[in-house]
């Protein structure tokens, strides 16, 4: 309000230095504080200015220069543009081949921030040559250049698998897999963070990380005291599992279902997320890949989940994953049934307070539908709302002609006698269900 901005505009180019450096830190201050001061500095006309002389400049105003250019760029789509409008990608580029490290990586810096709102900032980025120049950052000695840079990468490579495809081709993920193993625990988030932004656009690019050996040392990561390290780990073998059941057969031959499980049970929150959809998206694939979530003992876990969690788009992912393992088989569905999972499920269904994603995830159909496992089953008659209730009478309806002993139990726990309360409408798919079962036994029992 005090009109700073423009006093601080005209000594950018003052003859000593050091005024030019504090200068250029102010403004960078400024602009970082909020958008509307990023815009104010933009309007100055102070952009053009701050990178008119900087090839010339020594490396403490370059490194402040790139600090004002991420302060404004870090707002938005539009204030990015206005960086990129005033020339500056040709200078950031000069910068990241400087031989100074905090130069590099104070352009790193704001070439992410450039690069992360959408694909056409992030082409300007490719397009100003700075790919393989970032490779090198993450080349060199210096660990938090090598953090930026390998963050950037990440952020370039999110949008799409063009994008993608040209980090790959200036030949990020050897170095890249070649850090997994590192001691710092923010370089293995950034480096596992781009690896699967580069993974998860199409097979091709998830067989080239594959490619790179990452397994089974990725798997370490699982076990990390980093919790950020732990999530981008198992975010990572998800991308990888969802495309092929090939590509999750590998992942299950390397251990992964089984350290992802381990990965579940030992953290809370959000931090499970991916590992919890990891496990669905295996089990997805076949009845072969779920029998080995299964085998691995992988249903307990997500029971907890659902038990544990608090936040709905988590017990949605974990009511999914045992979806898709349960989906399969009359076998695969009696492993979940056993579980005891289908009361909380259907609690959760039932609960006014569950979101309507989190209702769809649990709607038991995908395991009522192959459930054959009445035991299990047989709890529910008496809770479960109507748009449920159909698939369980259809369960019984196919079992109970085939097997004696279970139309005994039927009558015993009461079963036959909740039936009998419901109202289905003549000539309905549920009336003919009842009816099945009805005719399993003689009249005056059913009477």
């Amino acid at each position: 309000n005090s009109g700073v901005v423009c006093l601080l505009r005209p000594l950018l180019l003052d003859v000593i230095p050091s005024i030019r450096q504090t200068a250029a830190l102010a403004l960078g201050r400024l602009a970082d504080y909020d958008v509307e001061l990023a815009e104010a500095v933009v309007k100055a006309g102070i952009l053009p200015q701050l990178i008119y002389s900087l090839p010339e400049e020594n490396r403490y105003y370059k490194k402040t220069a790139a600090f004002v250019l991420r302060a404004v760029a870090k707002h938005s789509p539009q204030l990015a543009q206005a960086v990129i409008q005033c020339g500056a990608l040709e200078m950031l580029v000069i910068c990241l081949e400087d031989f100074d490290p905090g130069v590099k990586e104070g352009a790193s810096w704001a070439f992410g921030y450039i690069a992360r709102h959408n694909p056409e900032l992030s082409q300007a980025v490719v397009d100003a040559g700075a790919v393989p120049l970032l490779v090198l950052c993450i080349q060199e000695p210096e660990i938090a250049l090598k953090r930026i840079a390998a963050s950037t990468l990440s952020d370039i490579s999110k949008h799409s698998p063009e994008l993608a495809q040209t980090v790959v081709d200036a030949g990020a993920i050897a170095h890249l897999a070649q850090m997994i193993p590192n001691p710092d625990a923010k370089l293995k988030r950034q480096v596992l963070s781009a690896l699967s932004q580069i993974a998860k656009h199409s097979v091709d690019l998830a067989e080239l990380v594959v490619e790179a050996e990452i397994f089974p040392v990725v798997l370490t990561c699982l076990k990390d005291s980093d919790e950020y390290v732990k999530k981008n780990g198992a975010t990572l073998i998800r991308e990888i599992a969802k495309h092929t059941p090939e590509l999750s057969q590998f992942v299950v031959n390397s251990g992964g279902v089984a350290a992802v499980i381990d990965c579940i049970g030992s953290c809370r929150g959000t931090v499970r997320l991916p590992g919890i959809m990891a496990l669905g998206y295996v089990a997805a694939h076949s009845e072969d890949l779920s029998m080995a979530v299964i085998v691995s003992k992988g249903i307990p876990p997500l029971c907890v989940c659902l038990v544990e969690e608090h936040e709905d788009h988590i017990k949605a992912a974990a009511a999914w994953a045992l979806g898709q393992i349960g989906r399969h088989s009359a076998e695969h569905a009696r492993h979940v049934a056993v579980a005891n999972v289908l009361p909380t499920l259907l609690d959760i269904f039932v609960d006014t307070r569950s979101s309507e994603d989190l209702k769809t995830k649990a709607t038991l159909k995908n395991i009522l539908q192959k459930c054959t496992y009445l035991p299990a089953l047989e709890p529910l008659l008496h809770e479960a709302p109507p748009s449920i209730m159909k698939h369980i009478i259809g369960q019984f309806s196919k079992v109970l002609p085939h097997d004696s002993k279970a139309r005994r139990l039927f009558v015993t726990t009461g079963g036959l006698k909740k039936v009998q309360e419901i109202k289905a409408e003549p000539g309905s798919l549920l009336q003919e269900y009842i009816n099945t079962i009805n005719n399993c036994y003689p009249e005056e029992i059913v009477r």
